[in-house]
């Protein structure tokens, strides 16, 4: 393994971790919004809603996001609806991770004891506060793990953005070593970007996981 190959290619990697992080994290946040009001939908069983909602997370749950990136990045210009690869990228992610942040978050919903409700009525709160400060605030204690390993799932599969010519740390790798055939220092710089993105996020779950858990116990 040559150092100043290493040297060299560090700027390069760089700014494709800046972009891979970027669209990762806008593709994370739609995820998440989307999850939310899918997982709303379903659980209060809003009519027409609900069904909508099954069928999107039926469909993109089953699906490589490989196969949709090329289907919006690819098949959408045919209609003209032409959108730039970075784009592309983070509403690909976002769909994706919506239908498994929705099942995360209703799966949070769904585990809320009846009991809990009924108390928080007989004490006088009325439906919109019993979900603002009861319902609400349990289930996403509860989705907590699902929540984190979706992050770092959907952080993971931002390996893909490559196939649409989006310049993140795959496609720099690819590249590099297809010019150069410097396919250790490539690599190694692949890992120890994907690490320093993936790691924090790692770390922060746990903690968070544990501090929720120790105060659902009373601890």
């Amino acid at each position: 393994m040559n150092p100043e190959v290493i040297r060299e290619y560090l700027p390069l990697y760089k700014e494709a971790f800046i972009l891979t992080l970027r669209t990762g994290w806008i593709g994370i946040l739609l995820a998440f919004a989307i999850g939310i009001l899918v997982a709303f939908a379903i659980h209060f069983r809003v009519p027409v809603l609900s069904k909508i909602a099954s069928v999107y997370v039926e469909l993109f749950r089953n699906t490589p996001l490989l196969v949709q990136l090329f289907f919006i990045y690819f098949a959408l210009p045919k209609i003209g609806l032409s959108i730039p690869a970075e784009t592309c990228g983070a509403v690909g992610l976002g769909l994706l991770g919506g239908s498994y942040m929705a099942e995360g978050i209703r799966s949070g919903l769904d585990a809320v004891p009846v009991s809990q409700e009924e108390s928080a009525l007989a004490l006088g709160l009325t439906k919109r506060q019993l979900f603002t400060y009861v319902v609400f605030p349990e289930a996403m204690s509860i989705s907590i793990p699902a929540i984190v390993a979706n992050v770092i799932f959907l952080l993971k599969e931002t390996s893909v953005f490559s196939a649409i010519s989006l310049m993140d740390l795959m496609f720099t790798a690819k590249d590099l070593i297809g010019l150069y055939y410097d396919t250790t220092e490539a690599l190694v710089l692949l890992v120890v970007f994907y690490i320093i993105m993936l790691l924090p996020v790692s770390i922060l779950g746990s903690i968070i996981e544990k501090r929720v858990r120790l105060r659902t116990l009373g601890g």
